[in-house]
């Protein structure tokens, strides 16, 4: 049943940013393209990011339950993988656009009728200067914020229950793989209707492959700033970003 409101909400969410790109007239609103300036200071930023959560990390690890510490560790030991990853964007040719976005695109910005979707909340992350909020990016990380949500959907409600008891503990590999089942085939309907709609704008990239590396790019960097947030604010669901990221360089 949350196949057709994926479908529903990654068409909600095209159409968002189609009329948001739409406003040719209005220089705040005009879609840009990627410059090599920008490509360098986004990749820069990642960077940057990444230093930062990583170094939070280590000196958190000795704090973690034994099992967050070994993910841990595995998941430092791809930093040098992470960062060439990152790299990437530095020489892609890009042929997408930017526009101004929600920029904080998750499931708690939405707001359900029963039959639709209501998105709220487009004055961006809070926590960063209006000035950065109001810079155009690429949509993509709005896509990648939701799918990351749609992560967070899956496994906090697994943690939650293993925690409390409420799982079995020989049921704890099935319901594991139907986590990640079930995440996949929902990203897929939201990412599928998304694009159905998303391609009527210029915004897009015009090849699969820049399109899956810009998003992969954006998932990643969603990921790290997730474990940051967790490091800092609820340690025990660290479990969740870790998981997410070794998921994402395995592809």
């Amino acid at each position: 049943p949350y196949l057709e409101s994926a479908r529903l909400l990654g068409q909600r969410t095209g159409e968002m940013h189609v009329f948001l790109a739409s406003a040719s007239d209005r220089p705040d609103f005009t879609p840009e393209p990627f410059s090599k300036l920008y490509q360098r200071s986004l990749y820069q930023s990642m960077r940057n990011l990444t230093g930062k959560v990583f170094q939070l990390l280590r000196e958190a690890l000795k704090d973690l339950p034994e099992a967050g510490r070994i993910e841990a560790k595995k998941v430092l030991d791809q930093e040098a993988k992470i960062l060439d990853r990152f790299r990437t964007i530095v020489g892609l040719k890009i042929t997408a656009m930017r526009i101004r976005c929600h920029g904080d695109y998750h499931l708690g910005q939405v707001l359900s009728t029963g039959k639709d979707f209501v998105i709220i909340d487009f004055e961006g992350e809070p926590a960063r200067p209006l000035s950065e909020r109001r810079i155009k990016r690429s949509p993509l990380r709005d896509v990648a914020g939701m799918l990351r949500s749609f992560h967070y959907a899956a496994w906090s409600a697994f943690f939650s229950q293993k925690e409390s008891g409420l799982i079995r503990t020989e049921d704890h590999s099935f319901l594991e793989s139907s986590a990640h089942f079930w995440c996949l085939w929902v990203s897929v309907a939201f990412l599928k209707a998304y694009l159905e709609v998303a391609t009527q704008g210029n915004f897009i990239p015009k090849s699969r492959r820049e399109l899956q590396v810009l998003l992969e790019i954006y998932l990643l960097e969603k990921v790290i700033y997730e474990l940051g947030y967790e490091l800092n604010n609820r340690p025990a669901w660290v479990m969740i970003p870790l998981q997410g990221i070794q998921q994402l360089l395995k592809t």
